[in-house]
């Protein structure tokens, strides 16, 4: 019997951050696939086993869970390449689509096949048999809503499996993915829990624990913001809107492409010329370096403005709060704009992270904590029960 690994997902619009078993364990990939051919064609001369199987992920996925089942995908970088890529879109429920299943299952299924001792599954004939208890979450909107019921219900009870086609050392293999548990939590609480616990959930921020606190969380697609009130996010007063980063960044590509007439592969790559330490707002064309900074300085003051909009309205709604946080992938993006923004316009107390890496896995990291946490207190009650039973045994004798 296989034991059951620890897993805690945040698929998010711009790419999925996984942590599996424990903290050091953790994948990072571009959230875009591709359908593709079974036998798919390698270029170049080198061995298929020596690239790197995150370059070249390529599986047929099988799940009653897909509305398109049996289907072959390339995923990651290797969908970035492709001219059928996919990308999630503005105004897509993140619950509903096959892409976040897609996504999900093909890094689970990486994690099974480079499980390192061998011995948390167990492998038969090139199949490996991988049970997980997940730790994920929705956005605000969609749990408001009640759809994180049918996405945890589609995810237990049934077994998914991920065929491993022409993908560096993996090839051949399967892995047939089932939950022991699925713990859906909504994206804002997750931030709360992260801002002030440790990864023993013991409170580290108590300056912050009984202030009244707004976090912004710009995502790709949705833009969440949780009112957090007695140590508790008021569910009433939280509110989600269908805005993030994406449609933005959609822009930016397409002004890119037809001003200079260079093709980007993904929104990823816009967001590397956004942020990237030196030379940003630069790229190449014809090997010349060229600044894109009027495109990109006005498509997302544009965002960065809504974004405040929406900060502006909630917290006149709550006008007790004391500080905002923003986080997220597209906090990391804006936050010079809505900075400048804020100088120049009505001061509230805001903050962003300055670790770019802590801000973007501010989710993955907050599931973790939780998930474990449940796991924990899961194999606490199962201990008292096997005592009581073996108590109840000795005095029947």
């Amino acid at each position: 019997m296989s034991q059951s690994r620890i897993a805690a997902v945040d698929v998010g619009n711009d790419a999925l951050k996984g942590l599996y078993g424990n903290l050091d364990s953790e994948l990072y990939i571009p959230n875009v696939i591709a359908r593709d051919i079974e036998d798919r064609p390698i270029i170049g001369i080198e061995d298929l086993d020596q690239k790197d199987p995150m370059d070249g992920i390529h599986i047929r996925v099988h799940s009653p869970a897909l509305q398109e089942n049996n289907v072959i995908y390339r995923v990651g970088n290797l969908a970035t390449k492709s001219d059928n890529a996919s990308e999630l879109d503005p105004g897509s429920s993140k619950s509903e689509e096959d892409q976040t299943l897609i996504m999900l299952f093909a890094s689970l299924a990486l994690d099974a096949v480079q499980d390192k001792n061998e011995k948390t599954f167990s492998r038969n004939n090139g199949t490996v048999e991988a049970n997980y208890t997940l730790g994920t979450g929705l956005p605000l909107r969609e749990v408001k809503e009640g759809k994180d019921v049918g996405y945890r219900s589609q995810l237990l009870g049934s077994v998914h499996q991920v065929e491993f086609l022409v993908t560096p050392k993996y090839q051949g293999i399967k892995v047939n993915l089932k939950f022991d548990e699925v713990k859906v939590y909504p994206e804002g609480f997750a931030s709360f829990i992260n801002l002030v616990m440790d990864n023993d959930l013991n409170i580290t921020n108590k300056d912050l624990i009984d202030k009244r606190i707004l976090i912004q969380d710009i995502g790709g697609l949705s833009t969440d913001i949780a009112v957090i009130k007695d140590r508790n996010v008021d569910d009433d007063k939280a509110q989600g809107f269908n805005i993030g980063v994406s449609e933005s960044l959609e822009k930016i590509r397409e002004e890119i492409r037809s001003k200079h007439g260079v093709e980007l592969d993904s929104r990823r790559d816009v967001v590397d010329i956004i942020t990237k330490k030196n030379d940003r707002n630069h790229i190449m064309v014809k090997g010349s370096r060229t600044s894109v900074h009027d495109i990109t300085d006005r498509i997302l003051l544009e965002l960065a403005k809504k974004q405040y909009r929406h900060l502006r309205n909630v917290w006149q709604k709550n006008s007790q709060t004391e500080i905002c946080y923003f986080v997220g992938g597209g906090s990391v993006v804006l936050k010079e704009y809505i900075k400048s923004l804020n100088n120049n316009l009505d001061g509230y107390n805001i903050d962003f992270f300055e670790d770019e890496k802590e801000s973007i896995w501010m989710m993955a990291n907050a599931y973790y904590k939780l998930v474990k946490d449940f796991q924990r207190k899961n194999n606490k009650k199962e201990e008292n029960k096997k005592v009581e039973q073996k108590q109840h045994a000795n005095t029947s004798k």
